[in-house]
């Protein structure tokens, strides 16, 4: 890559991060830890949240597989130690936000101690991507999933999926009455009544794919008549979920998994339910967690071991049954409440060319949405 390019790539990075750091949190997952360089000093381009699950200073020589993970140890942890059981290897695990490590790899480049980039968002790893960090997987991993859940580069696969819906009141609406499209969410029925979480990492790829798809004006656009529609702001998916059960708002912008996790606590006579919006709509937009191999890692055969096993049978079911987020590898079904997949229609959208977050919190802020 030549060095302009690098420079510049590291230069989005600390511009990345020092906006995330100031503008916005991460998603619901997303655990509150400090990442460091490879030396084990924090660096300028992470200056917020992220740890390894073992200090990099007192890791013993015997460590064979370093994972950077987006996703958080309460919900990939157990996985993580599933594979070390039936692998014999070693992990160490660098836990924290998926954009701010997107951002360290960028910093590290090919002094990076780390063998994968396990994320909650296929933007970050479209950046990790752009900057020639990723290496090309095998066809046959690739091919476990369908095309428009992994890198057309072939440089990262999804393994768990994750949809925007409109949450719900059940006391006050119907499914039927549920607006079909987030443009219909700016109408003077739903003024004040309408929660969205604008630090969310979701929702800001949601941003940036009404940006993709219709360009920065229409996304301004929407997000200032959603101001003007006097739009409720909360801190996360569930507190919006919450709200919208206990009649605070009738509607919330959130991911689908959300809602199953009160179900399993209160039972179905919880208040809220979940509502797809129409086909190629950006108010359903399906993005996922997703892995790839770090092309300057030094355990690339136990890389490959580590994303054939979050596309096999157990994690897969694993997603399914413990994080209610939909599978992606053809034949390990979804939990049965969820719509399946296959009948979402998302706008048609290369998941990759969500990377540009920097972009979307500076028109988030140019609108007022973040201050």
């Amino acid at each position: 890559m030549p060095f302009l390019n690098r420079s510049l790539l590291l230069a989005l990075a600390v511009g990345l991060v020092s906006l995330f750091a100031i503008a916005c949190g991460g998603d619901d997952d997303d655990d509150d830890t400090t990442p460091t360089a490879a030396d084990g000093t924090t660096t300028a381009a992470a200056t917020a949240t992220a740890t390894t699950a073992t200090a990099t200073a007192t890791q013993p020589a015997t460590t064979k597989l370093t994972v950077y993970s987006g996703r958080a140890e309460s919900l990939v942890g157990p996985l993580i130690a599933d594979f070390e059981k039936a692998t014999g290897v070693d992990v160490d695990v660098k836990y924290g936000d998926t954009a701010e490590l997107a951002a360290l790899l960028i910093e590290e480049g090919s002094k990076s101690p780390a063998d994968v980039y396990f994320a909650q968002d296929a933007g970050a790893l479209g950046a990790v991507q752009e900057a020639g960090l990723l290496a090309t997987l095998p066809e046959g991993t690739m091919t476990k999933v369908t095309a428009t859940y992994r890198s057309k580069e072939n440089t990262w696969v999804g393994v768990s999926g994750r949809a925007r819906v409109i949450v719900y009141n059940t006391d006050e609406l119907a499914d039927a009455k549920v607006p079909n499209s987030i443009k219909d969410l700016t109408k003077p029925e739903w003024k004040g009544k309408v929660g969205w979480a604008p630090t969310n990492g979701s929702f800001q790829a949601a941003v940036t794919a009404i940006r993709v798809l219709e360009g920065d004006a229409a996304a301004k656009a929407w997000l200032e008549a959603m101001k003007a529609n006097d739009v409720k702001e909360y801190k996360d998916n569930r507190s919006i979920v919450s709200a919208v059960a206990a009649g605070e708002i009738s509607l919330g912008l959130v991911n689908h998994y959300y809602l199953y996790g009160f179900l399993k606590d209160q039972g179905d006579g919880f208040k809220a339910r979940n509502h797809f919006t129409a086909a190629n709509d950006a108010g359903s937009l399906v993005n996922v967690a997703g892995v790839g191999i770090v092309k300057s890692g030094k355990n690339a055969a136990n890389a490959q071991k580590f994303v054939d096993f979050l596309l096999a049978k157990e994690a897969q079911e694993y997603f399914s049954t413990q994080t209610f987020e939909y599978p992606l590898v053809t034949g390990i079904a979804a939990d049965s409440r969820l719509k399946p997949l296959a009948e979402i229609d998302p706008p048609n959208i290369d998941l990759s060319s969500l990377d540009d977050l920097q972009g979307t919190v500076a028109l988030l802020r140019s609108t007022g949405v973040l201050p």
